[in-house]
Parts: C-alpha cells; structure tokens; sequence
C-alpha cells in the first residue's frame, strides 16, 4: 500500500529563500529514489516563510530508505531543519 508524508515547516521570512532552495534540491534528489511516487514543495499561499511538502512511497519502507538518504540527512537534517521555526508531520496509507 502507498504510503503519504504531508509535512507542514515554518521558518522565519528572512530564512524562507534559503529554506525554498535547500526543498528544491531535496525535491531532485527524492523524486530520483526509486520507492518515490511523488515530492511536491509548495510556498503556502499569504504565509512567509512556510511550506507544504506532500511525498508518497510505494510504502513506508521507500519511506524509511528515504530517511536514510545522504541527501536527507545533509539538506533537510543539517540544512533545514535548523532553520525551522514549527514543524509537524502527518503520515497516511493511500486509499
């Protein structure tokens, strides 16, 4: 069963450019993982300096593998996470 990551990331405005750019090479480097079915980044709408992401996997272990990525741990881990300023994510099984 697929599986879904919707995460929800806030980070100050004056960080927001930074943060955009390090989702995008994320965004590359994800979509070439072979359990990726889709990584999509969105700027929400009105609210600086926060993103939508919404990722699906053939399964939860594409997703593991995902999280085990070197592209995880250097851009998201090291690069945007500590920029963050809210963080929360939602996990699901595709219908």
């Amino acid at each position: 069963m697929a599986f879904a990551v919707v995460a929800h990331y806030r980070c100050a405005p004056a960080d927001a450019a930074e943060v955009r750019a390090a989702l995008l090479t994320a965004r590359e480097a994800t979509r070439a993982e072979p359990a990726n079915l889709a990584y999509d980044v969105h700027a929400v709408a009105d609210e600086p300096g926060a993103f939508l992401l919404y990722e699906r996997y053939t399964d939860r272990a594409g997703f593991d593998v995902h999280k085990a990525a070197a592209h995880f741990e250097d851009v998201i881990v090291k690069t945007v996470w500590p920029l963050l300023t809210d963080r929360s994510v939602t996990f699901a099984e595709v219908l």
